[in-house]
């Protein structure tokens, strides 16, 4: 059922035939049309409609949910893509990887790199009216993490539907060790340097995600509570890009260096 004043939610046989669109354009690893172009009314709530049937699917095949991303919580992310909102999808244990990950190009479609504070959860969280400090208290790690955000829409002609339907352009995330949680860090202060090829090509801070990452965690615990979703203990929670996103080019390597966190890194394989 959709809110006052938002679009209808596609209707249920829509919704089915966007989702196993994505889920076949993910499998074969080639993209689509925007959804959008054929259901211009595709918004928020339609593209959440889309996500979940896309992720029962996906979790049918022996997917397992381990947390959750949200997205285009910076400027230059909401720049980047023409929207103005931040979005969520879930985050599979499968694109989960250690620290120095290799990837080949061909397992995606269109991946790009991002930076992004990364936390584990101590304790659950289940909204609405988890606050800031509720989720500061629930944090147990802090990990510095890479994150490949691929989009199946073709050339990433995305509006915001589009890519919550495509599980928030979920791809892959690559962690670094993870850090115990401390009570008087400030996350917002925490600055960040990112490298291509050990050249700096983007630097951040923790304000750069939604003023505040762990505002971005009370956020994600509220908007999965208003369909009865509890983040728990144990879930990561990737509180988004702290700079524009790199395009993923082979032969590269690409680090982020964390105040407290240290640095995490991925390879892209020449071929």
């Amino acid at each position: 059922m959709s809110r006052d004043g938002d679009s209808p939610a596609p209707a249920e046989h829509d919704a089915e035939r966007m989702a196993v669109a994505l889920y076949e354009a993910r499998r074969k690893r080639v993209p689509i049309a925007p959804l959008t172009d054929t259901c211009p009314t595709l918004d928020a709530v339609g593209g959440y409609a889309v996500q979940r049937r896309l992720t029962d699917l996906l979790i049918a095949d022996g997917e397992r949910v381990v947390g959750y991303k949200a997205g285009l919580t910076s400027a230059p992310m909401q720049a980047m893509f023409g929207v103005h909102a931040p979005d969520y999808g879930p985050v599979f244990a499968s694109t989960v990887h250690p620290d120095g990950t290799r990837f080949a190009r061909g397992e995606f479609i269109s991946p790009k790199v991002e930076a992004e504070i990364v936390f584990r959860l101590a304790g659950p969280l289940t909204g609405p009216g988890v606050t800031v400090e509720q989720a500061h208290a629930a944090i147990g790690e802090v990990i510095a993490g890479l994150e490949i955000v691929d989009s199946r829409i073709t050339d990433w002609r995305i509006r915001l539907g589009d890519t919550i339907a495509d599980l928030a352009s979920n791809g892959a995330a690559v962690l670094g060790r993870p850090v115990p949680a401390r009570a008087n860090l400030d996350y917002r202060l925490m600055r960040m340097a990112f490298r291509r090829n050990g050249e700096l090509v983007a630097s951040g801070r923790g304000t750069d995600a939604l003023g505040d990452p762990v505002a971005v965690v009370a956020l994600l615990a509220n908007l999965l509570g208003e369909s009865g979703v509890t983040l728990e203990a144990g879930q990561l929670v990737m509180t988004g890009a702290l700079h524009a996103a790199i395009p993923m080019i082979p032969g590269d390597r690409y680090d982020a260096e964390f105040d407290h966190l240290g640095t995490v890194t991925l390879r892209v394989a020449n071929a």
